[in-house]
C-alpha cells in the first residue's frame, strides 16, 4: 500500500484525539498512536538510515522527541505528517552528526520483514525461484545505491518515490519548500541512475559467480519503545 492508498480513518479515537489525550496525561494514548503508524515510520527510518540498528536509534530519537513535544503540535498538518517530520529530522540529525554515508544493504531486513516491518506472505508454489532471486538482487542494488546518497536527497526519495507521499506532503515532513523536495528528488534520481548504470557495466565486465541463496535470518526487528518514565513536556 502506498501513501495514496487511503484505507480510511482507523477505528477508535482519531490521531489528534490520541495526541491530545497524551498531552493531558493519558499514559496509554501515545503507545496506541505509535502502534497505529509504526510500520510506516519504521520503513522510512530504515531506508533513510541504511541499516536496522541505526534506524532503530533514529526512530527511538524521533519518538522520544514527539513524546516530549506533543504539546507543541498546533494542528497545521495531520498528526501522521508531524510524526514523520519528527522522525525524519531525528534520522537526518544522526546522519549529519556522524557524517554517515552507509554502504550496508537494506534488502535482507526489508525482505525478511516486508516494506512495512512485518513478515511478507510466503511465496506460492508457482513462484519462480530464479525470478524471485533476480528481483531480490535488483532490489539490493537499488537500495545499496540509495544508501550512498546525501541524507537530504535520500530522505526525499524515500518519502516520494518509495513511500508514495505527494511532494507537497513530503515538503511538510521535511520542513522545506516544495521546490526543494523536487530538486532533491531530481538530483537523487540522476545520481541513482549513474550508480546503477556503472554497476551494470561492472557486472558485464566481471560477471559474479553463482552463489547459493542464503537462508533467511530469524528473529524480529528491534521495535523501539518510548520509555514510560519520560514525561510529556510543553
Amino acid at each position: 500500500m502506498t501513501a495514496t492508498d487511503d484505507p480510511g480513518p482507523p477505528p477508535g479515537p482519531s490521531d489528534a484525539d490520541l495526541l491530545r489525550a497524551h498531552v493531558t496525561g493519558d499514559p496509554d494514548a501515545f503507545g496506541v498512536l505509535f502502534a497505529r503508524h509504526r510500520d510506516r515510520l519504521w520503513a522510512v527510518a530504515l531506508r533513510t538510515m541504511g541499516n536496522p540498528e541505526d534506524a532503530a536509534d533514529g526512530l527511538q530519537d524521533g519518538l522520544i522527541a514527539a513524546y516530549r513535544r506533543a504539546g507543541t503540535f498546533r494542528g497545521e498538518a495531520a498528526v501522521t505528517t508531524w510524526l514523520h517530520r519528527v522522525v525524519v529530522n531525528a534520522c537526518l540529525d544522526r546522519l549529519r552528526a556522524a557524517k554517515v554515508r552507509r554502504t550496508e544493504t537494506l534488502p535482507d531486513d526489508l525482505e525478511e520483514y516486508g516494506d512495512r516491518g512485518s513478515p511478507p506472505s510466503a511465496p506460492s508454489p508457482a513462484d519462480d525461484p530464479a525470478e524471485h532471486a533476480l528481483a531480490a538482487e535488483r532490489r539490493r542494488t537499488v537500495l545499496a545505491a540509495l544508501a550512498t546518497l546525501p541524507p537530504e536527497q535520500r530522505a526525499a526519495l524515500v518519502l516520494v518515490d518509495m513511500e508514495g507521499y505527494p511532494v507537497a506532503e513530503a515538503a511538510l515532513m521535511l520542513d522545506c519548500a516544495v521546490g526543494t523536495v523536487k530538486s532533491r528528488c531530481s538530483r537523487g534520481r540522476d545520481r541513482l541512475a549513474q550508480l546503477l548504470a556503472a554497476g551494470r557495466g561492472d557486472e558485464q565486465r566481471n560477471p559474479p559467480a553463482a552463489q547459493p541463496v542464503p537462508p533467511r535470518r530469524g528473529g524480529a526487528p528491534r521495535w523501539p519503545t518510548v520509555p514510560p518514565q519520560v514525561p510529556p513536556t510543553g
